[in-house]
């Protein structure tokens, strides 16, 4: 049976809604699941694949936007929701997505998994500007809009290493979880704390999506072995399904939830 109160708890039709790296592994399947339920899709990335996937998700008869964003670059972030608000009249969700984090076995990975003592100090600070600072710059360009609207939703994407030290004994021999995403990632709850704070009382909400791992298509078997082995499923996360938490965090049926984490990391944290 139909259960049209259901279905509007979690509506996200018409919404307009920012994903930054918009464009990566985990941004176009949240690009989809949302722009499949209703959702007007504004894809923040500056990759080169861009272009090409928000042609695809439009094929899919998703309503999308493309917008080549640096997201350590205030002045550009600030240009884009200039015109995002030229085009739309508000932003109703932003999701804080983009990160650096390479696949284990992929060859960018290399400099990232270096020992802790000798990871290069530049390197850390990129990092951290992407995946916190970033957060922050975003944060900080959108909250004037939802202020003003009396309504609004940030999610900001952390991850497991927020609350727990990587296990190295999974990686490859003298290969280290990078410090500065556990370290950047450990920062996104304390982002997300602070602003929740801020704007409740304008009507916006700020949660964090706390994810375990899922493997990119380069990720060898071994590894995905021996990460399945520290969570209660045994198993990696699967391609799609993260999509419901972020549904949830986006819709009202999340409403009464804010300065806090959605974890779905197979129980992991639970152990």
């Amino acid at each position: 049976m139909n259960n049209p109160e259901a279905y509007r708890m979690f509506s996200v039709e018409g919404k307009v809604i920012i994903i930054t790296g918009g464009a990566g592994f985990l941004g176009t399947q949240y690009a989809r699941a949302l722009g499949h339920a209703g959702a007007n899709i504004v894809l923040w990335d500056n990759c080169d694949s861009l272009k090409s996937q928000a042609t695809s998700l439009r094929r899919e008869n998703i309503k999308c936007t493309a917008q080549n964003v640096d997201l350590k670059n205030r002045e550009i972030i600030d240009e884009a929701v200039k015109h995002l608000l030229e085009q739309f009249g508000c932003i109703d969700v932003l999701i804080n997505n983009a990160a650096l984090n390479p696949a284990v076995d992929s060859a960018e990975a290399e400099q990232m998994f270096a020992p802790y003592e000798k990871y290069p100090v530049d390197l850390f600070r990129k990092e951290i500007d992407v995946d916190l600072v970033g957060m922050q710059l975003c944060i900080q360009a959108i909250a004037p809009v939802m202020m003003k609207q009396k309504s609004g939703v940030v999610v900001n994407i952390a991850s497991e290493y927020a609350n727990l030290g990587a296990d190295n004994r999974i990686y490859g021999e003298g290969q280290f979880k990078s410090i500065a995403y556990i370290t950047a990632k450990a920062g996104v709850l304390g982002l997300t704390r602070g602003w929740a704070s801020y704007l409740g009382k304008y009507g916006v909400r700020v949660n964090a999506f706390t994810p375990g791992g899922m493997p990119k298509p380069e990720v060898s078997e071994e590894f995905k072995r021996k990460y399945s082995s520290l969570n209660m499923l045994d198993r990696m996360a699967s391609p799609g399904e993260y999509n419901g938490a972020i549904l949830f965090l986006c819709s009202d049926a999340s409403s009464f939830m804010t300065g806090t984490q959605l974890i779905m990391d197979g129980g992991k944290s639970a152990w």
